[in-house]
């Protein structure tokens, strides 16, 4: 369905339809799109004229040419795009709008990627296109799980209704703490307290672990998220740090981050979201913490670049690079070399444009807190342990229920 609303019309993959809405509505909570500075409320954008559910095997290209709008249009829109990456990666079931003027060419594009995320691209007098980016942040419902293991752990999640991303999800929390092989048995207990997002009743794909404990013959482990870090039942960090530079060193930052920043010829607001180090073609660039390599992609603007999905929170872009040494899927660890730095894309020169998104977000690599080896302050400990009980509690109460089944 391409809109959140019931009277949505569907559209079946790689057909088009046209005057179907994507206007977004309220979330279960009641809360509105979180949207950038310079956009406007969402609900105000016209329903697109033609609409299209990306299919396999197509392309943005492909999907132009269709419509027979122009390549040099489709690349003003990439250059806008720039600034979000959303479109280089289009998948089957992403969702998108056209709307064309009275000369057939394209005014607005309208691109989505399922129930929260949202980006308009509305084209300006001298031809350049601008972007509006809206993130939904419906409403988070906890559920309780418990069980025991029999087989592997994921396995044993996935068998009383855990979602295998999920499971997925605990053992790369506790990778560090618990061998998978040797200190699971069966019959070990566990519980687990997930928050799933919603967006009217649907859910979005997006979950949070708030809490899990395993209570094992041999090994018996817990972890939960306080502060937006994940902690132990006894305070200390689970979560392995950030370094700040991605570099072997630190190179002199010939452009800061500027979400601000105005183009120079068109005057139209190009976001600088990241930092930009000049360094020589070659250098090697560094994996700024622990994750799993989420895109590795050759980008007509951005050039050769790679993405690393850290955790549900933080991830990471390398841009402009001349060399990449790994692969999409390939986990990485922090300080691990994962590229040379080059001069690939739209460049001025040689250098290393570094980006860190934080829930979606970019952020200030320089200045936002990042992940840090540490213990709940003492100030907090007491809202620690209130919350630590308060999430044992509703998980013994689950686990009474599944052991009189």
């Amino acid at each position: 369905m391409v809109a959140d609303n019931s009277s949505a019309v569907p559209v079946a993959p790689g057909q088009f339809r046209s005057n179907l809405a994507l206007d977004l509505e309220e979330s279960d909570s009641g809360a509105a799109d979180e949207l950038s500075e310079t956009s406007t409320d969402p609900l105000s954008d016209p329903d697109p004229e033609i609409s299209y559910v990306v299919q396999k095997g197509d392309t943005l290209s492909t999907i132009f040419d269709l419509l027979h709008l122009s390549q040099t249009t489709l690349y003003k829109l990439m250059e806008a795009d720039l600034n979000v990456l959303a479109l280089d990666t289009i998948q089957p079931g992403h969702q998108l709008g056209f709307n064309l003027d009275t000369e057939g060419d394209l005014k607005q594009f309208i691109f989505r990627s399922g129930l929260t995320y949202k980006v308009v691209f509305d084209r300006r007098e001298k031809g350049d296109f601008e972007f509006r980016e809206f993130i939904e942040k419906g409403g988070y419902r906890r559920e309780i799980f418990a069980g025991e293991v029999q087989g592997d752990l994921p396995r044993s999640m996935q068998r009383i209704g855990v979602r295998i991303a999920e499971a997925y999800q605990v053992t790369s929390l506790l990778k560090e703490r618990m061998n998978f092989r040797s200190h699971l048995r069966a019959g070990d207990r566990f519980q687990l307290a997930v928050s799933r997002q919603y967006v009217n009743g649907e859910y979005t794909g997006n979950s949070v672990i708030e809490g899990f404990v395993y209570d094992g013959a041999i090994r018996k482990q817990s972890a939960f998220l306080f502060d937006d870090n994940y902690f132990d039942a006894d305070g200390e960090s689970l979560e392995k740090a950030f370094q700040r530079i991605p570099l072997t060193k630190r190179y002199r930052i010939s452009s800061s981050f500027n979400p601000k920043r105005k183009h120079p010829v068109t005057g139209l607001i190009r976001p600088h979201n990241g930092t930009d180090f000049s360094v020589r073609i070659g250098t090697p660039v560094l994996a700024a913490g622990d994750g799993v390599v989420s895109r590795v992609i050759k980008h007509r603007y951005a050039g050769l670049y790679i993405e690393i999905q850290h955790n549900r929170k933080y991830k990471t872009r390398y841009l402009h690079l001349s060399k990449a040494y790994v692969r999409k899927g390939q986990k990485v660890s922090r300080g691990q070399k994962i590229a040379a730095s080059g001069n690939s894309g739209r460049s001025t020169g040689a250098h290393l444009h570094y980006e860190l998104h934080v829930n979606g977000r970019p952020v200030n690599a320089m200045t936002a807190p990042i992940p840090v080896v540490q213990t709940i302050a003492r100030k907090k400990r007491s809202a620690f342990k209130q919350q630590v009980a308060e999430l044992k509690s509703q998980m013994a109460e689950q686990l009474a229920l599944a052991q009189k089944q």
